[in-house]
């Protein structure tokens, strides 16, 4: 849950790192906070439908997309500065089915060791 909370105090950080656990942590408390959302929503009878039917969402899934892009955008731009690469790189995704496979290889990878134009190496400093 650490990781979930560092991630959105830093929502507007572009240019530093983020470690392979943090962008990952991040995302599975994401996706888990997603489907609560989306729970609540269906339950309370907020979701939007469309042809008579329930399409699993609402206002309150909604607000919190929206309320979570930033920082989402925030924390991959800086997993890929972990590895070496620019933030330009997170547009591959707009590359039908290769680019979502080829970003998520790169996020897969192990931190660039040492200090690279971004910062020094966020797992280093925290084991030192």
């Amino acid at each position: 849950m650490k990781w979930f909370l560092k991630v959105l105090k830093q929502y507007s950080d572009f240019s530093t790192r983020a470690r392979r656990k943090e962008y990952w942590m991040y995302s599975l408390f994401l996706t888990l906070f997603s489907f609560v959302v989306m729970f609540i929503d269906t339950t309370l009878g907020l979701d939007f439908n469309m042809y008579d039917v329930s399409l699993g969402y609402g206002w309150l899934y909604t607000i919190f997309s929206l309320a979570t892009i930033l920082p989402s955008i925030a924390v991959s731009v800086r997993r890929l500065h972990d590895i070496g690469k620019s933030g330009k790189m997170l547009f591959i995704i707009f590359i039908p089915l290769i680019g979502a496979i080829w970003l998520l290889v790169l996020t897969l990878k192990d931190s660039q060791p040492g200090e690279n134009k971004w910062g020094p190496n966020p797992k280093e400093v925290q084991a030192g």
